[in-house]
């Protein structure tokens, strides 16, 4: 699909009733660019969350703990992998950890 026009290939792929008149022929057409769309955006998604790196806490979670006892004196244990990625709402947990 181009531009909300269904491309030439599919147009000469799609064959439509001999007995359509022109209003069955233009739903079948709006129906097929509809699922053409439908699919092309949930390709589109589906690449987007795939391309979307999680954060993690590899490689701050010392650096986290060592923060808290500094403002704190509070010693953290662990900081789980469950924990809230953001370090204002972590910090709003550390009693827990």
């Amino acid at each position: 699909m181009v531009d909300g026009q269904i491309d030439g290939d599919l147009a000469k792929r799609l064959r439509l009733p001999e007995a359509a008149d022109d209003e069955e022929a233009a739903a079948i057409v709006a129906a097929v660019a509809a699922h053409l769309g439908d699919e092309e955006r949930a390709a589109a998604a589906a690449a987007a969350a795939a391309s979307e790196r999680r954060p993690t806490w590899n490689g701050e979670r010392w650096t986290f703990a060592g923060r808290v006892e500094a403002t704190n004196g509070r010693r953290v244990r662990r900081v789980p992998d469950g924990a809230p990625r953001d370090k204002w709402a972590a910090a709003g947990r550390a009693d827990r950890f």
